[in-house]
């Protein structure tokens, strides 16, 4: 793609008369430097195809986290009416509600690391992890769909947690709507077995140390006070399940693009209108999905305090193993914003991006009214994470949307290629970065070199004002699936 029009040090527009049929211009958040890795990629012409949808409104747009992706790229953000809008698979991913969860500790980085090899082995042993994982929970059939609706408030009636938890996640760890009738049989057998398993790819259970405080008021809400504290970072999804819903709801919708006569550039979009049956009966299960979501997070929270315990000799509550926050980066949401100066309902489709929303919105819990929804934005396993804050100008120029970590700069492919993962082991090691997996030579596809560096992609979303740097934490141990 050759028609970019810069609009600022962070922002490039797609024109609207790129391609015939752009109901809206495309808006990608970046730098100079990024434009020409973007150009290499497929992902801006899909930012270009998402603005095709009908009843978008606003941008098609994408964060600098961006690469390709099916149907919209990672990193791609869209909102469409709910009244003449239509909801797309592709927009929320295979990995409905893959998100990050992040807790703080009263543990010091000096303390912890004597015990950082017996701390990674209980947490391997802990949290089941790896290419077809199973989980330690073994629900009743019957009572998997309790869980499908109740979401990480089924773990926590259950033990898995406390309420507190449940007020540092977003939604409250269940988003209302779901419906496991729309879920298939055979979703639910893939679900079954993986409920409370961390998976493999890009999943992984890291141990940090701050190393950075940009806001000290901001911070210290968080629980976060000092550099060197000890923060826990979980990241993982629906595991089988919200993949089967993706994957049974695609072909719904392949069928509902000729019957409701939606013309796209690319079927990988197809969709059907937000207020259909089939549109209805996609959120229904989306949602579903993302319930488990959230659950399997409690569980695998519960899992870390208890192998924090085992290690240090103390109840989690005494080594302040909190919960700061947990927040979705794959999927799509009915949220109300102003559209030339209207309240209107729309369907945020949010694929590899997060929400950012600003102090005082109504949709956060009373203890993040004052400092804005916490952004977690994870790197790569040997660089660094940042955690932010959402912003007033997230609200009114990305539907409360800003990025959700690195961006990968290789394929899986390409990254094996380029390095060996017994190089990057031993490249960790060498770094004091204890790492545990049982697919060594999978760890190139999760290197370093494979991602984006997430401190420029965070300098772009700071300096167009959709979000606000809080603090900075570096990995000090690391389970990959």
């Amino acid at each position: 793609m050759t028609t970019l029009r810069r609009l600022d040090d962070y922002r490039w527009e797609i024109p609207v008369d790129y391609k015939a049929g752009m109901r809206v211009p495309g808006l990608v958040y970046m730098s100079a430097a990024m434009v020409e890795v973007a150009r290499q990629d497929e992902a801006l012409e899909q930012v270009a195809n998402v603005a095709f949808l009908p009843g978008i409104v606003g941008k098609s747009l994408a964060m600098p986290d961006i690469h390709s992706g099916y149907g919209f790229p990672i990193g791609g953000v869209a909102a469409t009416r709910v009244s003449d809008g239509v909801v797309s698979p592709g927009g929320v991913g295979y990995d409905i509600n893959c998100g990050v969860r992040l807790l703080r500790s009263d543990l010091l980085e000096c303390e912890v690391a004597p015990h950082m090899i017996s701390l990674i082995d209980h947490l391997f042993r802990n949290v089941p992890s790896g290419v077809g994982s199973e989980g330690r929970l073994r629900p009743p059939k019957g009572e998997i769909t309790r869980l499908l609706v109740e979401g990480a408030r089924w773990a926590v009636r259950h033990g898995f947690g406390t309420a507190d938890d449940l007020e540092a996640t977003e939604d409250g760890g269940c988003i209302q709507g779901a419906d496991p009738s729309a879920v298939s049989e055979r979703a639910l057998t893939r679900g079954l077995p993986q409920a409370g398993s961390l998976g493999s790819g890009n999943h992984f259970l890291e141990i940090q140390a701050v190393r950075e405080i940009f806001d000290e008021h901001t911070a210290a809400a968080m629980g976060i006070d000092r550099v060197g504290q000890v923060l826990v970072l979980i990241h993982t999804g629906s595991r089988g399940l919200g993949h089967q819903v993706c994957t049974d709801h695609l072909k719904v919708m392949e069928r509902a693009v000729f019957k409701y006569g939606i013309l796209l550039p690319d079927r990988q979009l197809a969709c059907a209108p937000v207020e259909s049956p089939e549109g209805r009966e996609y959120l229904a299960a989306m949602r579903c999905a993302a319930n488990y979501a959230w659950c399997n997070r409690q569980h695998i929270t519960h899992w870390v305090r208890e192998s924090f315990t085992e290690v240090f000799g103390l109840p989690s509550d005494r080594l302040g193993l909190r919960q700061v926050y947990d927040i979705a980066h794959n999927i799509a949401k009915i949220e109300t914003h102003k559209v030339d100066g209207r309240d209107v309902s729309l369907c945020v489709h949010r694929k590899g991006a997060t929400r950012a929303f600003p102090p005082g919105h109504p949709a956060l819990s009373p203890r993040f009214k004052a400092i804005g929804q916490p952004v977690l934005i994870p790197g790569d396993m040997g660089r660094y994470s940042y955690i932010a804050v959402g912003t007033e100008r997230a609200m009114q120029d990305t539907f409360g949307s800003t990025c959700h970590g690195a961006g990968r700069l290789l394929s899986r492919t390409a990254a094996r290629k380029a390095a060996r993962g017994y190089d990057v082991a031993e490249a960790l090691r060498s770094r004091a970065i204890t790492v545990r997996t049982d697919d060594v030579p999978a760890l190139a596809e999760e290197a370093s070199g494979a991602y984006k560096d997430v401190a420029d992609v965070v300098d772009v979303v700071v300096g167009a004002g959709i979000c606000r740097r809080v603090a900075r934490a570096e990995p000090l141990g690391v389970i990959k699936g």
